[in-house]
């Protein structure tokens, strides 16, 4: 299936350039000012984190997104020396690149964010360009909420095409929510929540219940992140589970984007489900050892000597 494929993985989603404060004992209160022991600047989102992750384990891998004309050369520097293909980052001529503010503390974190040029990216996911070019990979991650009807329709053209994938929406109520979203779901080849997620979908609080319901209403594959709990994935009336890797986290931001690399990565190279699992969990909770989404993530010698 991947003789004829320039990628081993394309990963599509909303870009922001992230601004990461950490150091917090505590969230401050409305009213209150609170100081940050660190500051970093980074690329951030689902897709800068999940390509890095992918492209730093040694996977073919390009991303598709949008940022502001000025920050261009920022980001295509950051992803080449990362090894993510920049290929189709697209320039947007007025609009200033998305922007997160994250402040974190070692339970929890919360963000304040500018969606800019994002909004653009679903027009250009419906072109019949793109999807060809989505066709030149093994597989196409989404990681932001794809409308229902166009993200069952493209899967299903790239199924046809020799292309699997995957999505994770984050926590999006209204996409969630929506019936039509259910049905998309059973089109892509794996569907990676997290527990919040699975349960606002299932109204199981159980990773078994869980992976049953998505199995019953015929979703081909689901992996769901249970943080503490570890991970828990069903394909094919296969079910696994594998336990958290524990750490001391320095900065929780986009460790399920860093699951989803390793988790994918284990799956386009054929490994059976438990490993990875096991991957995607050490990837996710190595990425919290270092402030930003992908400081932290392993390289494949590093996953390898974890892995034993």
């Amino acid at each position: 299936m991947s003789g004829d494929k320039q990628w081993d993985a394309i990963v599509v989603g909303d870009l922001f350039i992230d601004l990461i404060m950490t150091g917090f004992p505590i969230l401050p209160g409305l009213g209150e000012e609170g100081f940050a022991g660190a500051c970093g600047r980074e690329t951030g989102g689902g897709v800068a984190n999940t390509s890095c992750g992918l492209a730093r384990l040694g996977l073919r891998t390009a991303l598709l997104a949008i940022a502001g004309a000025d920050e261009i050369e920022w980001f295509s520097k950051r992803f080449s020396a990362r090894g993510v293909d920049t290929s189709m980052l697209i320039a947007h001529p007025t609009e200033p690149t998305a922007i997160t503010v994250a402040v974190s503390t070692p339970q929890d974190r919360i963000f304040y964010t500018y969606y800019g040029p994002n909004s653009e990216l679903p027009d250009l996911l419906g072109r019949s360009e793109t999807w060809e070019r989505l066709g030149r990979a093994r597989h196409v991650h989404f990681a932001f909420p794809v409308a229902p009807r166009l993200l069952a329709d493209l899967a299903q053209w790239l199924r046809e095409r020799g292309t699997s994938t995957s999505i994770d929406v984050g926590w999006q109520e209204g996409w969630l929510a929506e019936p039509a979203s259910m049905a998309a779901i059973t089109r892509v080849d794996w569907f990676l929540p997290n527990d919040h997620e699975a349960e606002r979908l299932t109204g199981e609080t159980k990773p078994d219940r869980m992976l049953a319901w998505f199995r019953e209403r015929g979703v081909c594959g689901v992996a769901v992140k249970l943080g503490p709990q570890g991970s828990a994935a069903s394909i094919q009336g296969e079910c696994r589970t594998a336990p958290s890797i524990p750490v001391a986290p320095v900065d929780t931001t986009g460790a399920g984007d860093c699951f989803n690399a390793g988790f994918l990565y284990g799956i386009l190279r054929g490994m059976p489900l438990d490993e990875c699992l096991r991957i995607g969990n050490i990837c996710g909770a190595l990425s919290t050892q270092a402030a930003g989404g992908i400081a932290g993530f392993p390289t494949l010698e590093q996953l390898r000597a974890r892995l034993g």
